[in-house]
């Protein structure tokens, strides 16, 4: 099993927002969408999906566990309402969305009960999300880095989280990607709009196309047709070394998502 290199966030998409977003991403060829207890729209997601017609095992579904349902008697009735929502008997990829807050779960209790949720179907892969060092060798420790497809963080030109992912590495945890675009502000900078105008592609693409190289998987969202089309022709754009170096030369640590309460201390 492994994680899509290339696929369609839903985060901060709602109703008919969300509906319209995937049906058209479903209609283009996207086969891989992301989406999370907490967006609220995976009963819409899965609406989207029904009605595009395409078939379910052509599609890979990733969905989040929320910390309110991290414990052990918790997370396999959420998950199961999470599939009900998505109209599927199971997803491809189930993740802890953040680390249990001040460690009220255990990471030892909530990995169990993902892996339990793994073995009774629900889903064919599980990992974790916006988790550090610490708190991926706890959850190695817990279920073993054999049973951690990915770990999804907040990684762009501007945070690149090395050290993160130089550790998940050497373990043999994939990384999955999100706001790889910087909330926008990426697709802004004159370094990028230089490689893109070499290349005839979009700031976009040109900064997908990055992380994908660097072996990251990407889950870009859009509300417009014509940025889903575009977006997905980053998976043909080939950045030569000097443009790898020189979106290296851009990270300034310049974290955007750190929630008070939710976030862990970061590496």
């Amino acid at each position: 099993m492994t994680i899509p290199a290339f696929g369609l966030g839903t985060f901060r998409l709602k109703d008919n927002v969300v509906i319209a977003s995937v049906k058209t991403a479903l209609e283009l060829g996207y086969r891989t969408l992301d989406t999370a207890q907490i967006y609220d729209n995976e009963a819409a997601v899965g609406q989207a999906i029904e009605e595009s017609g395409v078939a379910r095992d052509e599609l890979f579904i990733t969905t989040k566990i929320w910390t309110e349902n991290l414990s052990k008697d918790k997370l396999i009735p959420s998950l199961k309402e999470s599939l009900s929502k998505l109209r599927t008997d199971y997803v491809d990829l189930t993740l802890i969305h953040w680390p249990s807050p001040e460690n009220a779960v255990p990471v030892a209790e909530f990995m169990q009960a993902l892996l339990a949720a793994k073995k009774e179907g629900l889903t064919r892969q599980i990992g974790i999300s916006n988790f550090t060092i610490d708190l991926m060798q706890q959850a190695i420790d817990a279920v073993g880095a054999e049973n951690i497809a990915t770990n999804q963080i907040e990684l762009s030109p501007y945070l690149q989280n090395r050290k993160v992912v130089a550790w998940a590495r050497q373990h043999n945890i994939h990384i999955t990607s999100y706001m790889t675009l910087a909330y926008g502000k990426a697709l802004k900078d004159e370094v990028i709009g230089r490689i893109a105008g070499k290349h005839g592609a979009t700031p976009a693409q040109v900064i997908l196309a990055w992380a994908m190289q660097l072996g990251y998987a990407v889950i870009p969202s859009s509300t417009k047709r014509e940025n889903l089309q575009s977006n997905l022709l980053a998976q043909a754009l080939k950045l030569d070394e000097q443009d790898m170096e020189a979106i290296a030369a851009l990270d300034c640590h310049d974290r955007l998502v750190s929630p008070d309460g939710l976030a862990p201390q970061w590496d």
